[in-house]
């Protein structure tokens, strides 16, 4: 259940703020369908983070158990230290929209997240829970939480939310984690 849990609220902070997120806000401005774009997120992000989960679980079965926890943490203060670098949006510049809703959605979330932080956040859990399913599950459920709601009410999301407080906070929350994750071992 930790794995779940953590995965959920790990990637829902990393994606505030996100290039993901405006590619939502982006995809929701130019395409009628909200569901077809829900369901693209959806389904990029399930493949693409179920890689990244595995990879994370394998990875760990060649990595010593005591430097895991070393590496994880560091990786996840400098993700923290990442959230303060603000994303641009530069899908405009991108072709796929003659694929309609679900199909530019689905190509351009799965290649936004390749080496982007929440595909290394699910990485990292998997590498530390050991547990593909519940990090993808956990990972996918923090996605869908961060950008449905900019599908459907983005422009007036993105309006009352200060992004760069918002980064800040997770990026906070992430230094705590990392700190936390590598003093447990050394606390037990």
């Amino acid at each position: 259940m930790e794995a779940l849990v953590t995965s959920i609220s790990t990637v829902a902070l990393a994606e505030m703020g996100d290039k993901t997120q405006l590619l939502a806000l982006f995809l929701a401005t130019r395409f009628a369908s909200k569901m077809s774009i829900v369901m693209g997120i959806l389904f990029a992000t399930l493949f693409n983070h179920l890689l990244s989960a595995w990879l994370g679980v394998e990875i760990a079965r060649w990595i010593p158990e005591s430097a895991i926890s070393w590496i994880v943490g560091l990786s996840f203060i400098a993700v923290g230290l990442w959230l303060l670098i603000p994303d641009k949006d530069d899908s405009e510049e991108n072709s796929m929209l003659k694929y309609g809703a679900f199909g530019a959605t689905f190509v351009l979330f799965f290649l936004a997240e390749i080496g982007d932080k929440t595909q290394i956040a699910t990485v990292l859990l998997g590498a530390h829970y050991g547990s593909v399913w519940m990090v993808l599950l956990g990972s996918t459920l923090g996605m869908m939480l961060a950008n449905v709601p900019v599908v459907f009410a983005g422009r007036w999301i993105m309006d009352k939310i200060n992004a760069d407080r918002t980064r800040q906070l997770a990026c906070l929350l992430f230094l705590i984690m990392g700190v936390i994750t590598i003093a447990s071992p050394l606390l037990s």
